[in-house]
């Protein structure tokens, strides 16, 4: 799928997930490398013309988006991280916005669930999206299942996506993720923009 795998800029939105200083610090091995990447598939996208929305997480004060109950964020609210305009919720300076690209605020998982996201890109023509993010296991996924199921077409920058562990990466980017997008590495995202 790769070989003959195309992108119209003008439909296209590259989606740049949770790559949040805090997130960065936890999730990624390998770092500089994974930034460097993305920055050359951001790069790439910018200047293809195609849209890029950023998505980050973040909170209010006292976290009333947040339920107790909610297992993968109710240690987030017990632990004070997140809250916005606090340390490490900023987006990582190697991927910083320019001033007209959109920053959606999500809190919860996936880029979709409570937010304005599917409103930008639909306003915006927007077909196709690619995605890059941390952690496969978590935004990537919950975006690619809630995007499918909304009929974008979806294409997966895997080594523009990291996870704690390897192994559950590969299983999604190898085995999941297939049934429902192209799943690609950087260069070839690259390339299928025209760079």
């Amino acid at each position: 799928m790769t070989a003959s795998l195309s992108l119209d800029a003008r439909t296209t939105a590259l989606l740049v997930m949770d790559y949040q200083t805090g997130i960065v610090e936890m999730f990624a091995d390998g770092r500089d490398t994974l930034l460097a990447r993305t920055a050359r598939l951001l790069g790439a996208a910018r200047g293809a013309g195609a849209t890029v929305v950023h998505v980050a997480v973040g909170f209010r004060p006292g976290y009333p988006e947040v339920n107790g109950k909610n297992l993968s964020f109710g240690p987030i609210r017990d632990s004070g991280r997140f809250v916005a305009g606090s340390a490490g919720t900023e987006i990582h300076a190697s991927l910083a916005p320019l001033p007209h690209e959109p920053v959606v605020t999500k809190h919860r998982v996936g880029a979709f669930f409570g937010t304005d996201l599917d409103m930008i890109l639909r306003a915006g023509g927007i077909e196709t999206l690619v995605l890059a993010g941390i952690a496969t296991s978590g935004v990537v996924l919950s975006t690619l299942r809630h995007a499918a199921d909304a009929d974008y077409r979806l294409v997966v920058a895997k080594d523009c996506c990291a996870d704690r562990d390897a192994e559950v990466h590969r299983v999604l980017t190898e085995t999941v993720f297939p049934r429902q997008a192209a799943v690609v590495d950087a260069d070839a995202a690259i390339a299928a923009l025209g760079g």
